[in-house]
């Protein structure tokens, strides 16, 4: 389901770059991420497709049930965790719905002279999103690759010679991620950039202890006990913080760390900028330190 978005107003929409998603506000307290796959230089519309999942939360089903042509919704964003980096070549490797981030992408490398390639996986030629357009648009730079006519993707030689000049960029379903993340493991640091849709297995996993967390703004001590999150605790002493996913996934509850050291458990944290400890998703993660100064 493609779903094109206004102001109800005409005003112009925020800025954003090709990676971007957007938190769309559904009935029930449903909150969702949904990748921006329009043309980030056309400010009148934002452009969000959403997959059908019978087995999720509730949220792709009432987008494809309930929502009507020019009905209202809340939205929150662009926010953007999955940015193009410069490079002088790309790989694009999608899967099923995650061609959503990368679509604008693609049309940003073929407008700057970039070498690139897509490699788009599916089920079924049939369930592949937009694949007419790109095969209309940019046919000597993409293959199409159904999983029923040809397999899976060929990823040992796809990623099989590491190379500094070229960015690799991943979104799809875990199995292929958790896939390129093995055969990117010689690349050099920095050359694979990924997004998740749901948390990354045992990314949350680890000891649980209790540690303080003090809220820098306004000088007060918190104890986040063994069993509840950061955020919670938070949120329990009357602090209003903006969060959306509760896993990991989404960025929403980005908190700057002024002091101590995390134990990140987020899925969208790079290795370098986990290493930083700069911020940290409170939702999930947690302390390694007996206590952190958060910029809260």
């Amino acid at each position: 389901m493609l779903l094109t978005l206004r102001d109800p107003d005409g005003r112009p929409l925020p800025d954003w770059e090709p990676g971007a998603h957007l938190d769309l506000f559904l009935p029930d307290d449903l909150t969702r991420q949904y990748s921006l796959c329009g043309d980030p230089a056309d400010q009148s519309r934002l452009r969000v497709a959403v997959l059908r999942e019978p087995a999720g939360r509730g949220g792709s089903r009432y987008v494809h049930d309930e929502l009507a042509e020019g009905q209202w919704i809340q939205a929150r964003g662009p926010r953007n965790h999955f940015p193009l980096a410069p490079a002088k070549r790309y790989l694009f490797l999608a899967g099923g719905i995650g061609i959503t981030p990368i679509l604008p992408m693609v049309e940003q490398v073929a407008g700057s002279g970039a070498e690139w390639r897509l490699v788009y996986g599916g089920r079924t030629r049939a369930s592949m999103a937009f694949r007419e357009h790109l095969l209309a648009t940019h046919p000597e730079h993409v293959t199409i690759h159904p999983q029923d006519e040809a397999g899976l993707l060929d990823l040992p030689g796809l990623l099989a010679e590491p190379d500094e000049d070229t960015a690799v960029y991943c979104c799809g379903p875990e199995p292929l991620l958790a896939a390129v993340e093995e055969h990117c493991a010689g690349w050099p640091d920095g050359a694979l950039h990924t997004e998740r849709f749901s948390a990354k297995p045992g990314a949350a996993d680890g000891p649980a202890e209790s540690f303080e967390v003090e809220l820098a703004q306004s000088g007060t001590t918190l104890v986040v006990p063994a069993d509840r999150s950061i955020l919670d605790v938070v949120e329990a002493s009357g602090v209003p913080v903006l969060s959306s996913c509760q896993e990991g996934t989404c960025g929403t509850c980005e908190t700057a760390v002024l002091s101590g050291t995390p134990a990140h458990r987020d899925s969208i944290l790079t290795d370098q900028e986990r290493s930083a400890n700069e911020v940290m998703m409170i939702c999930v993660s947690r302390a390694c330190s007996p206590r952190l100064v958060l910029d809260l």
